[in-house]
Order: structure tokens, then C-alpha cells, then sequence
């Protein structure tokens, strides 16, 4: 549904046009994550749901791919200004661990 995106943010990646939010930043390091991770995610992945950004109104698409270790991660992005990709957080996708209770 959206191929020409998912191209576009492979593109940036594959040429090193992007860049990562502080928050990403925080996020990746919590999960163990790093840069090679979060491109390797993208480059791998599939745009698993689009969401409009409720501040500045634009798109951000998540895409959900694997890991270097073999696990997946789902990186939250937008196709920015100046031909770049904004990553705006990433984290691991552990779909069957147990969430704490309070």
C-alpha cells in the first residue's frame, strides 16, 4: 500500500540521508539497538501502519523489520525537508514477552 515510501526511506537510508531525533536516540540505546539495527530494520521491513502526527500534521509511517541479532524492531519515521529521513524513535518488537503487572 505504500511501496513508493517504503522505497524512498530505503533510498535515504541506503545513502545515509537521515537523521535521528534525541528521542530515537534514548529509545535505541533502552532497547539495546543501534544505528546498524535501525537501517537494517528499515532496509528489511514493511510499513506496518501510517499515522498523521498530531502537532505538525504530516505522516509518519511505522516500519517493522528485523534486527541485526535476528529479532525484529519497529522504527517510527517521516520523509522530512532537504531530502532527508527523520527517525523519530525505534524500539524492539517483543511481541510475546510479558508485560509487568502493577
Amino acid at each position: 500500500m505504500h511501496d513508493a515510501i517504503l522505497r524512498r526511506m530505503r533510498e535515504l537510508v541506503r545513502r545515509s540521508r537521515y537523521v535521528m531525533t534525541a528521542h530515537g536516540r534514548q529509545e535505541m540505546q533502552a532497547d539495546d539497538l543501534g544505528v546498524f539495527d535501525v537501517e537494517h530494520c528499515i532496509l528489511t521491513g514493511r510499513i506496518i501502519e501510517r499515522q498523521r502526527d498530531r502537532r505538525w500534521r504530516e505522516w509518519k509511517y511505522l516500519v517493522r523489520g528485523e534486527t541485526l541479532a535476528g529479532g525484529f524492531a519497529i522504527t517510527v519515521a517521516k520523509l522530512g525537508a532537504k531530502d532527508m529521513l527523520v527517525i523519530i524513535t525505534v524500539y524492539a518488537d517483543r511481541p510475546n514477552e510479558v508485560q509487568d503487572e502493577v
